[in-house]
Formats: C-alpha cells, structure tokens, sequence
C-alpha cells in the first residue's frame, strides 16, 4: 500500500472525535490489506472505546471511508 487517502466524510469524522489521520495511517500501514474493503477495530490507548476503520482497498490505494469510536454493543 503507497497511498493513503482519506473520504470527505472520515475526515469529518476524525475531527469530530479527535482521531488523528497519523493514527489511522499508522494502523493500516502496519496491516497487510488486500484488496477490497476491510472493517478494522482496534483498541488504542487514549480512547475510551476502540476505533472503527472502513477502509477500501484498490491496487496501491487505501481510501478511508468512515473512522469512529465503536460505541455500541460494548459492555460498560
């Protein structure tokens, strides 16, 4: 994967919940993607909850589409 690139609307939502790009780079470049679309959710210190990745994969081309903090279905 060369490229990252990040959807209008997961942009949105990184700012939103305060979800660096860096962090979400940091979390796919260290994932071996293939092609298609993937539903990431990892655990990352500084976060109450984990984070959500849709991510979608084309050749060399990893587009972001959402990013969130999973809220639902966790048990407090």
């Amino acid at each position: 994967m060369k490229e990252i690139r990040f959807s209008r609307h997961a942009r949105r939502r990184a700012k939103l919940y305060n979800i660096s790009e860096s962090l979400v780079s940091e979390i796919l470049a260290s994932m071996r993607l293939r092609a298609g679309e993937h539903e990431i959710i990892r655990i990352v210190p500084g976060f109450r909850y984990p984070l959500k990745i849709i991510v979608s994969v084309e050749s060399d081309i990893a587009m972001v589409i959402t990013n969130y903090p999973l809220k639902r279905g966790m048990k407090k």
